[in-house]
């Protein structure tokens, strides 16, 4: 690898000193995002914002697959509509941002910037719906929120983030409720099969589910160090906004009811969510499926005579079904070209000097493994498709070897404080559904119940906090 190499990483944080500090040197280094005089805002980067479309238009498709229809509702929402439902309000207050003056002219109600928008697409859905026959509503928006955060973070936590929120009505109970569970399975789908991230399926306690809803699901991930990231989650709503909006309608009685909802969303969290799971000491790695260029060609020794002719002339021919860059820049050494790019997370380097011309191959080096490959320019096409679709596989499981191995039993608060301590990851333990046991865990350990999940076990017979009897098994973790 060279002397370059290592000074080179040195501009990065090692991964395992200084987690925090390795993340902020990738999100910089490889322009990602970067700081802006807005306090707690970022501003996200072209190749940042390249990996956000293609998680877009992805997570689009999806959801059209099952009937959502895309909208857009206003940034501003009126305080008396923030005020209608009491356990949201309480829940987004502190997070909120007030315009009390506009246009050199106090106004005479204040508006939220929306933190979340259940409020101002509520009131819509009561003038909007009559019958019966007008459900259901499947809207999605894609939009920007701002929520007052504390403690800021590029990607993972910041004032003003981008998402999309999905919110439905309809005639049913039944109906809303297996669209939230809906909505779960497309995320987590999302999660693993594009971002090559394992997820965990539960449902939130009544402590940590979202303010107004009457239930909360979620996807929970792990990262590199051990701390849990929550990547999206569906609510499940009954009528607690449909009443005190007015959200009601004719039934098939011909009586007066009040609509069932759902809301689920996901964030340029999930940005996060990738450099923190695949990141190493090189740098930002990127699945194939997610990543802006699948495939870099790093012409070698280009001053030679017809080097940069073929390398243009097989970019020509890749690209037509890949994601591909020619890094033809003649001020740059080929080491520092390899490190760049492993740096940026491209998951493949084509590398091609006039010996491998000659010999009608290049050399193909994975991001992931380091390996190289060598591969005959007349078969590169379709060889391509193969090793890219190896490394989508292979870092899938990589996060989930990370995460079983981080993953641990707890009978008791002992091993409880043990095991976080010494082995930071998911814990399973039982709970007696008390929460006070969860506010204690959370005091002892800063570890919270991540959610009760789908797949139950029964680690034990009692409670991990107070020993009493109980049939719950939770996931805990300390978060991001």
């Amino acid at each position: 690898m060279g002397n370059n190499n290592n000074d080179f990483v040195k501009e990065i944080t090692n991964i395992d000193e200084d987690f925090a500090q390795w993340y902020t040197d990738i999100v910089i280094k490889a322009e990602l995002a970067d700081y802006t005089d807005t306090k707690g805002c970022i501003a996200i980067r072209p190749y940042g914002y390249a990996i956000w479309e293609n998680i877009q238009n992805y997570v689009d498709s999806k959801f059209k697959e099952t009937g959502v229809k895309n909208t857009y509702f206003p940034v501003l929402i009126p305080e008396s509509l923030l005020q209608k439902e009491k356990d949201h309000v309480e829940g987004f207050a502190p997070e909120v941002a007030w315009v009390t003056e506009a246009g050199g002219e106090k106004l005479d109600e204040k508006l939220c910037i929306r933190p979340t928008s259940e409020t101002i697409i509520s009131t819509m859905y009561s003038k909007w719906l009559n019958s019966w026959r007008d459900l259901p509503f499947v809207y999605n928006q894609w939009c920007n929120v701002l929520r007052w955060e504390k403690e800021t973070r590029p990607f993972l936590r910041s004032r003003e983030f981008i998402w999309q929120e999905g919110h439905t009505v309809h005639e049913t109970a039944e109906e809303a409720k297996a669209r939230t569970l809906q909505m779960l399975d497309v995320y987590a789908d999302v999660v693993e099969k594009f971002l090559a991230i394992p997820v965990v399926k539960g449902i939130k306690t009544e402590t940590e589910k979202f303010s107004g809803a009457e239930e909360t699901y979620t996807i929970e991930t792990l990262m590199h160090d051990g701390k849990a990231l929550q990547t999206a989650t569906s609510h499940y709503f009954g009528q607690n906004f449909s009443k005190p909006f007015e959200i009601k309608f004719q039934n098939r009685e011909g009586k007066e009811e009040y609509a069932y909802q759902t809301s689920w969303g996901c964030t340029t969290r999930l940005i996060g969510a990738i450099i923190m799971a695949h990141g190493d000491n090189r740098g930002l790695k990127l699945p194939p499926k997610v990543a802006p260029i699948q495939a870099v060609i790093v012409p070698v020794a280009m001053h030679k005579e017809g080097v940069k002719e073929r390398a243009i002339q097989l970019f020509e021919q890749l690209k037509k079904n890949y994601r591909m860059e020619l890094d033809d820049r003649d001020q740059y050494s080929p080491g520092y070209k390899f490190n760049d790019w492993e740096m940026r997370g491209v998951p493949v380097r084509i590398e091609m000097g006039p010996r491998d011309i000659e010999a009608n191959k290049c050399v193909v080096v994975r991001r992931d493994t380091a390996e190289k490959i060598e591969v005959s320019l007349d078969e590169i096409e379709t060889k391509l498709t193969d090793i890219l679709d190896d490394i989508q596989t292979n870092m899938y499981n990589m996060v989930k070897e990370n995460t079983e191995r981080r993953t641990t039993i707890a009978r008791n608060l002992e091993e409880f404080q043990k095991n976080i301590n010494e082995n930071q990851g998911f814990i399973k333990a039982m709970w007696c559904g008390n929460a006070k046991c969860e506010e204690k865990i959370k005091e002892l350990t800063a570890a919270k119940s991540r959610c009760i999940p789908e797949e139950q076990e029964k680690v034990s017979d009692v409670c991990v906090c107070c020993g009493e009897p109980a049939n719950t098994m939770v996931i805990w973790g300390r978060q991001y």
